[in-house]
């Protein structure tokens, strides 16, 4: 399962956020069912555009031990209030395609 952070700054908010989420993160493959993560910062600096992605790669059914982790408890309360807005987006694993890439789109 991929379980997606996706975050918008507040305006004003403290340089070097996302070198902080990044330490922060190192222990996250520590937690059970949490296999890797990925930390990306956007490319466009546009005001539609969302700062930061956080995915995490867990096992089904590692969420609750994320959730109720001291890690996510530690996420929340050091970032919480420099979020301007958040989207959390859970999906499974992309299908391969053996061209490269995602699989195409079913009758595409």
């Amino acid at each position: 399962m991929l379980h997606y952070i996706i975050v918008k700054w507040k305006k004003g908010s403290p340089e070097g956020l996302a070198d902080r989420v990044r330490e922060l993160y190192r222990g996250a493959t520590t937690l059970s069912g949490i296999r890797s993560v990925e930390i990306r910062e956007n490319i466009t600096p546009r005001d539609n555009r969302y700062d930061l992605m956080v995915i995490l790669h867990m096992e089904e059914g590692a969420l609750p031990t994320w959730d109720s982790s001291d890690l996510h408890q530690k996420w929340k309360a050091d970032f919480g209030a420099y979020i301007e807005k958040k989207c959390i987006f859970d999906c499974n694993q992309a299908i391969e395609n053996p061209r490269g890439g995602a699989a195409p789109i079913a009758g595409k």
